[in-house]
């Protein structure tokens, strides 16, 4: 039986803590591992404060190399000892061919070997352990909290590798503006470049290939859109470019070295800015400020969103959250936290909770209608004690020539 753990008061004699899965694919195991396995692999934290590691029988060495030498805090390694499914072998029967079932049949065997009666598991948890585990009549209490709250605070290396992929992530976005501001037009007034139209697609691809040069990848893709589908805030845009309209480009690519996230919005015109896009650039970059403004420890998200949609409606311009519109309409929340994912615990939005020193957020607000196209600004800041860091160095201007 699965239990809520706020309602449950296990005995700290005999309950454990368990992660479980593919660390490559589940960041919160990858912290208490140390390395991205592809294969199954479990953290186990007895009540003695001991861990167990178990991964598969030729990554032992690399994973207990990791814990004994890494003076690195970018991950936070429990240490502990590294076992493999073979070492805790079923007391009856044999483990699974499937190096999945093995790994979930040793997880229980350990739990059993050490007396544990329950277990507390996260969000992530796959069904197979689960399964496992409570086949063997141990109870496991469900812990929402788990895994978030100490991926919130970055320690200081963390907030490096956040400031490193920040900065790659802007030495692109200045490539990819400068292309836009400088292309060519021709007659119908859509932008050319190298004798080729300039579309959504052309600029995705010259990301990636810029990124994959620096060591890191697109995986979630990115947005390059101009109206009409810029009235969707995350339409990833497709073809040809245009002169004289806003293009939203927004970039969110993985350090593959650290597997740590860059995040940053800009919005790009080719051409003449019109006065109503500027009125609707001064707006998102003023209500930008007053959200930082509010981006404090013992603040909240509710209140950073609450300053920008005031800021934004002070502005003259309406929230339609869910809804696509013509003139240009508040649409989505304000930011988010990143870091090993690019959407992170706690949202920037109506009723995000409290802040924490060391927690790193997106503020990223916009404007979107199908008339007018969109304008959308994206920063990464730091909660400090004596106010928000900026990790971004790139201005904020419409004209990028």
């Amino acid at each position: 039986m699965i239990h809520a753990a706020r309602d449950m008061s296990p005995s700290a004699a005999t309950s454990a803590t368990l992660l479980a899965g593919l660390a490559d694919r589940n960041p919160t195991l990858f912290r208490r591992i140390g390395l991205p396995l592809g294969d199954p692999s479990a953290s186990i934290g007895l009540p003695s404060g001991n861990k167990i590691r178990i991964v598969r029988d030729l990554e032992m060495d690399r994973v207990q190399a990791v814990g004994a030498d890494s003076g690195d805090d970018s991950v936070a390694i429990e240490l502990g000892t590294v076992f493999c499914p073979a070492d805790f072998a079923p007391a009856e029967g044999k483990l699974s061919a499937d190096r999945e079932t093995a790994t979930a049949q040793a997880v229980t065997e350990c739990l059993l070997r050490e007396g544990i009666t329950r277990v507390r598991c996260d969000r992530t948890l796959p069904m197979i352990y689960a399964y496992h585990v409570a086949a063997a009549g141990i109870e496991l209490d469900y812990d929402d909290e788990l895994g978030v709250v100490d991926r919130r605070v970055k320690t200081e290396s963390e907030i490096t590798s956040l400031r490193q992929a920040q900065h790659v992530t802007e030495q692109v976005m200045l490539q990819i503006c400068r292309r836009i501001a400088t292309a060519s037009v021709d007659d119908d007034g859509h932008l050319i470049d190298e004798a080729y139209l300039l579309t959504s697609e052309r600029i995705r691809a010259f990301a990636s290939r810029l990124f994959m040069d620096r060591g890191f990848t697109m995986s979630h893709g990115a947005i390059v859109a101009s109206a009409p589908h810029s009235a969707d805030c995350h339409h990833a845009g497709t073809g040809p470019l245009s002169t004289g309209v806003p293009i939203i480009v927004d970039l969110f690519p993985r350090d593959e070295s650290t597997r740590y996230n860059g995040d940053c919005t800009r919005t790009v015109v080719h051409g003449t800015v019109s006065d109503e896009i500027a009125r609707m650039h001064a707006a998102v970059v003023a209500s930008k400020a007053a959200g930082e403004a509010e981006l404090v420890p013992g603040g909240s998200g509710d209140a950073v969103h609450r300053a920008v949609i005031r800021s934004l409606e002070a502005a003259g311009y309406e929230s339609h959250r869910g809804e696509l519109t013509d003139e240009p309409s508040i649409q989505h929340g304000t930011g988010h936290g990143i870091g090993l994912d690019v959407h992170e615990p706690i949202l920037l939005d109506e009723g995000g909770g409290e802040l924490l020193a060391g927690e790193v957020f997106t503020v990223e607000p916009g404007l979107y209608g199908r008339r007018t196209g969109g304008v959308r600004l994206e920063d990464m800041l730091v909660v400090t004690e004596n106010g928000p860091e900026n990790l971004n160095e790139l201005p904020f201007d419409l004209d990028w020539t």
